[in-house]
């Protein structure tokens, strides 16, 4: 009986097929051989479906094993549509999205009789208000990027456009970007793609990336050169320089854009020939120490004219960022900025082990860098910028409150120009225009509109930020610290920020008195060398705190 319904599409269609052609034979009507032509296709499906043999579930189904990849294939939009929840995280919750739209299109974006949020759930964490809020009427809050070796430091806004080059983006979606970033006065990171013609026609602040493969900075053998370098620097639109060490969503991998893809656009920007793959190797070839990586950003200042520069990475062996701080000690070269990146960020493509499983996530990331400095007596000269899911002016005030100076989103913003969270990015099919260099798709996206809501975006944000700072009883979002936050880390257990992501004490890792409770930290700090990146020995367990003097 099984057997018969597995077969019974198949049956059928053989059945009508037979019974359509006998009738249209007999008759000589063209209607019949019409009618014929369903059932006939259907039955020579099922026909190969039986003998073809790279799929088990067609020679067990035939024809109706189809249905299955076809909806397999509708899936996600199913689930998005139709099932997900408000606040399941896919990788954006429906909520968040819905906030974004709802600021960038300048609509209500207020919520009615009362949280949809689980507030003695496991994970939720919540603002400290104040007696005595205030009212902030002004919410351009920014910051000054540029330490003393810096002759052009730049006011930047504490919320940007986080990197998306050129190549993972449309055309459109860039210079919507952009335009956007310059009518609400705020940056965009050029991503590794470098500066284009669109970043160039929007007139917005751009933060220049020099990444791995050293785009349009290079010379033919993919090796940097400082001569084109200082060229595309020299740039006024260009206001800070950043070096990638890693992203997070990807850290410690190279990538590779197919020469098929590549255009005579993304060839004039990235300075690459056509008909040949690009590729993006894992590590710099400039330099392989921490003393190479601060001698590398003194040049870079040097050859822009003293521009910010800094670098961007994910945290992985914590070791090894120790071993960068002793650099900037041995060397007293200083970067402008460091920008950390979460595991949580973004990308076009990656592996899925990567995605899931490499780089530490954003708010651990930044406390164990904000503390580290504190730790070598650096953190007044260095800024902090942040990347990971930061979409709401409370994903904002969080992160300034642990130490970071401003924050950057991509994700964001593109859902702020229209992206729908299809996740299609590395297939050249996005919906919407966004991550797409098909010529007709990227047409849908119209670039006045999009930047509009660009700049809305921003500015509702800075707005809310401002709100919720003036609740805390703050004039500038920058004040925020630990204290003002709680977070619940059992389900009736809560922890001040205080306690939670602690500020450590100035100068700890140069003092010669030692704070028992922080023996790990020592002991890490020993084993760090401002001349290699290298471990001195392989860790099978705790090291002793005499380490620290190694």
């Amino acid at each position: 009986m099984k057997i018969l319904k597995r077969y019974t599409i198949f049956a059928l269609s053989g059945l009508l097929a037979l019974a359509a052609l006998v009738a249209a034979v007999r008759t000589g009507s063209f209607g019949w051989y019409a009618a014929a032509a369903v059932p006939v296709l259907l039955f020579l499906l099922g026909i190969y479906d039986l003998i073809q043999r790279r799929h088990a579930i067609l020679r067990n189904y035939p024809i109706i094993g189809h249905l299955r990849f076809l909806f397999e294939n509708f899936r996600p939009e199913i689930r998005q549509y139709m099932i997900e929840g408000d606040r399941d995280e896919v990788p954006f919750s429906r909520d968040a999205r819905a906030l974004v739209y709802q600021r960038a299109k300048g609509v209500e974006d207020k919520r009615p009789f009362g949280t949809i949020e689980n507030v003695y759930g496991s994970g939720y964490s919540w603002l400290t208000h104040s007696a005595t809020p205030v009212a902030n009427t002004d919410s351009d809050f920014r910051v000054t990027v540029g330490g003393p070796d810096s002759l052009q430091p730049y006011s930047a806004s504490l919320y940007n456009i986080s990197a998306m080059s050129f190549g993972a983006l449309s055309g459109n979606a860039i210079l919507a970007l952009n335009k956007g970033a310059r009518m609400a006065g705020f940056a965009q990171d050029t991503g590794e793609g470098s500066v284009s013609r669109f970043h160039r026609e929007g007139g917005g602040d751009l933060i220049f990336q020099v990444a791995s493969g050293y785009f349009s900075c290079r010379n033919p053998d993919g090796s940097f050169s400082p001569e084109r370098f200082a060229t595309i620097a020299a740039d006024p639109q260009i206001k800070m320089v950043e070096i990638k060490l890693s992203q997070g969503a990807k850290p410690g991998h190279g990538g590779m854009l197919p020469a098929a893809k590549i255009s005579a656009e993304i060839a004039e920007a990235r300075g690459i020939p056509m008909g040949v793959d690009c590729i993006s190797p894992p590590a710099h070839s400039t330099f392989s120490t921490p003393i190479g990586l601060m001698q590398f950003i003194k040049q870079l200042r040097d050859l822009s004219g003293g521009k910010p520069v800094g670098f961007k990475l994910c945290i992985g062996h914590r070791r090894e960022f120790l071993s960068m701080v002793k650099a900037m000690l041995e060397t007293g070269i200083r970067p402008d900025f460091i920008v950390i990146d979460g595991a949580e960020g973004g990308t076009g493509a990656a592996p899925v082990e990567f995605v899931n499983r490499v780089g530490m996530p954003m708010l651990e990331g930044l406390t164990f860098v904000h503390n580290a400095l504190r730790g070598a007596g650096l953190r007044d000269e260095i800024r902090i910028g942040v990347a990971g899911k930061i979409v709401s002016a409370f994903d904002i005030a969080r992160a300034l409150a642990l130490g970071a100076d401003w924050c950057n989103s991509g994700r964001g913003f593109m859902f702020a120009i229209g992206c729908i969270q299809a996740q299609s990015c590395h297939t050249n099919t996005c919906p919407v225009g966004i991550a797409t260099q098909d010529p007709l798709r990227q047409r849908a996206l119209d670039v006045g509109d999009k930047s509009e809501r660009v700049a809305r975006f921003h500015r509702n944000t800075m707005h809310a930020l401002g709100e919720i700072a003036g609740a805390a009883g703050l004039r500038n979002p920058s004040d925020f610290m630990p204290y003002h936050f709680m977070f619940r880390q059992k389900d009736n257990e809560f922890r001040d920020g205080n306690e939670a992501y602690p500020y450590l004490p100035e100068g700890f890792l140069l003092s010669d008195e030692e704070i028992p409770e922080l023996a790990d930290w020592y002991a890490r700090w020993g084993r760090a060398s401002a001349h290699s990146f290298d471990p001195p020995e392989i860790p099978h367990g705790p090291f002793p705190r005499s380490m620290k003097r190694a």
